[in-house]
């Protein structure tokens, strides 16, 4: 391998990097997991989109961080694109600060983002509410926005929402501001913006438009003046509202709402339909034996990265130039746990060393152990105590044991054989789970 492709190796395993399958070299890296995930998730939410129009639907989707959601869910946006929809995918972490959210942020940026997207495929709408609200909300902040009437939304919304995002008193008084127009807001952006876009796009040729909106799994879950989570009062209090605007939308959601007593609500809040949920690729069964489809389905991710040009057999026949033996790239594998982005992050450490390749057992035993020092310096005694139950049952129960297991990455989530919780590889040998 030379240095031109050791250096594209090393950038295509970048953990922070989201495969984009629309783009051809990031279409070479994809790998199709979901026949070993046990369901084929986001086939399912594409299909229920294009069945259901013209009719808007809202469904959620979930899983743990870093399991490979925001990659999926731009699959999803490229297989719709190829059928006609136009398709708005954003992170909402680029418009909120995830630590404080409410329901006026999450409409404004759907609505910035939709109006931009339009905007670049020829599609300018004009909203009156809109501008008239924008420039009424900068008088009332006393913050200088100047806004003509025909000044676009979306940039209007991004002026005013890159201000209130560094300051919490200003964002403060905004939400007290839109608070009581969260009906009218939700009006105007339905009849200003996208409905007419809907409109637009059919007389383009189109089928409709998707929003799908991404980060929201990000979320915190610290407790709101209600008493409930902000997760909880974001979609079981306030699901109506985010599920009423008329297009297709996809929302993730953090995981533990899927264990919370809310659950049922949330449903009920969005049409019935529960959240998808994107689980991790098994590298064993629930009896402890290794799952061979994951596995070579995860030594394939890795090999693809290196050699994207290759065919499968010339694949494998060239494990060699990147590790000493095929037994270090399984035990990269199986100590991931099918834990797509801490694998990539595992292979990147070995990549920055000296003398890269081939990648050494030694080498890699002393990048996991190192991560592995870091989970065991986390856990208490009672965390010890739920992690032993967890090996004992292959169950996860409540809120509360969510929050401490899942979000922590102690436990991972299996959907091969029904669905069933394991503990992370990196602690089976501790002793306190002996």
């Amino acid at each position: 391998m030379d240095k031109l492709e050791f250096k594209r190796f090393f950038r295509a395993c970048n953990p922070a990097k989201t495969l984009n399958i629309s783009d051809p070299q990031d279409e070479k890296y994809y790998i199709d997991f979901s026949g070993v995930r046990g369901a084929e998730i986001l086939e399912e939410l594409g299909q229920n989109i294009v069945l259901s129009h013209p009719d808007p639907t809202c469904q959620l989707f979930t899983g743990h961080i870093g399991c490979g959601k925001s990659t999926e869910l731009l699959r999803l946006k490229s297989d719709l694109e190829q059928q006609g929809f136009h398709v708005v995918y954003f992170e909402s972490s680029q418009d909120m600060d995830m630590g404080d959210v409410d329901i006026s942020d999450i409409l404004l940026a759907i609505a910035r983002q939709v109006q931009e997207s339009l905007g670049a495929v020829g599609i300018n709408l004009k909203g009156s509410y809109f501008n008239n609200l924008l420039q009424e909300a900068a008088d009332f902040l006393q913050t200088p926005i100047q806004l003509g009437l025909e000044a676009e939304v979306s940039f209007g919304i991004g002026k005013l929402t890159a201000k209130t995002k560094e300051s919490p008193q200003l964002r403060s008084r905004l939400r007290q501001y839109l608070e009581p127009k969260t009906e009218s807001l939700i009006n105007a952006l339905n009849k200003e913006l996208l409905i007419p876009a809907g409109e637009a796009i059919a007389r383009k040729g189109g089928e409709g438009l998707v929003a799908i909106v991404d980060n929201l799994d990000r979320v915190d879950n610290r407790p709101t003046s209600s008493g409930k989570t902000l997760p909880e009062y974001l979609f079981a209090d306030r699901g109506e509202q985010l599920a009423r605007l008329r297009c297709h939308l996809v929302y993730t959601i953090p995981l533990v709402l899927i264990f919370s007593n809310e659950l049922a609500a949330i449903k009920n809040r969005f049409g019935g339909n529960r959240p998808a949920v994107l689980p991790m690729v098994p590298v064993r069964d629930k009896d402890g034996n290794i799952c061979e489809e994951g596995m070579e389905l995860l030594r394939e991710m890795v090999l693809a990265r290196a050699f994207p040009n290759l065919v499968h057999d010339d694949r494998l026949a060239s494990i060699a130039a990147l590790f000493d033996s095929p037994d270090t790239l399984d035990y990269l594998c199986r100590m991931s746990g099918g834990h797509v982005r801490n694998l990539l992050r595992w292979l990147h450490d070995c990549l920055r060393k000296r003398n890269p390749l081939p990648i050494a057992a030694k080498t890699l035993e002393t990048v996991i152990g190192r991560e592995r020092d870091d989970l065991l310096g986390t856990i208490t005694d009672d965390e010890w105590e739920l992690l032993r139950k967890v090996r004992s049952t292959h169950k996860v129960t409540g809120e509360q044991e969510s929050q401490t297991l899942l979000r922590s990455l102690f436990v991972f989530e299996y959907r091969n054989g029904g669905r069933w919780f394991d503990v992370n590889p990196l602690l089976e040998e501790a002793p306190e789970l002996q």
